[in-house]
């Protein structure tokens, strides 16, 4: 990782939806599907759909900060899941499916919790954000077939009813801070 860039893990569901929002913004360096926040080493995916490893499906990305902003990688987290809906996001439900920014700085965290603060305060969402916010202990890259996922299968029926929906709002409402070919 270069100097300058810093490195995040948000959980937000699936971890195919998160991948593949992030990687098409200008300034996202990387973005890698993977587990975070459980109690065993090395979890493979078998085991995190039990909900019983305590892990949450995430992304790490990387990305540098004089071209988007962390505030910024919020705004798109949040506008690209539902955080008031605990250990659950659409047909997803269980504990690897929770709302969370793991955080790797002080800054981070601060930007995290005055975002959220924000948000409840104008009542952008009908209930209560629960969203965690914790520091960064381990994350776990994801198996290779679970990364690139939506790129390599946007025809299958959860990409196209999921994901695609997902992309065409930031399209929409980002389109002057996606890399210019749309994708990685």
């Amino acid at each position: 990782m270069k100097e300058n860039y810093e490195k995040v893990v948000l959980t937000g569901g699936c971890f195919w939806c998160t991948e593949a929002v992030f990687q098409r913004f200008e300034g996202v360096h990387s973005v890698t599907s993977g587990y975070t926040g459980g109690s065993i080493k090395n979890p493979a995916y078998r085991e995190v759909c039990t909900g019983r490893t305590g892990h949450a499906e995430g992304v790490e990305v990387i990305f540098d900060p004089q071209v988007i902003s962390f505030r910024t990688i919020l705004e798109i987290f949040f506008a690209t899941h539902d955080p008031t809906t605990l250990n659950r996001q659409g047909n997803d439900v269980g504990t690897q499916y929770r709302s969370g920014v793991f955080f790797t700085s002080e800054t981070q965290e601060s930007e995290a919790r005055e975002f959220i603060e924000f948000m409840e305060k104008e009542r952008i969402f009908k209930n209560r954000i629960v969203t965690e916010i914790k520091p960064l202990d381990v994350f776990y890259r994801a198996e290779i077939d679970h990364q690139e996922y939506y790129n390599q299968n946007k025809q299958q029926p959860y990409c196209q009813f999921v994901i695609t929906p997902k992309i065409e709002k930031i399209r929409k409402f980002y389109s002057d801070k996606l890399k210019s070919n749309g994708v990685v």
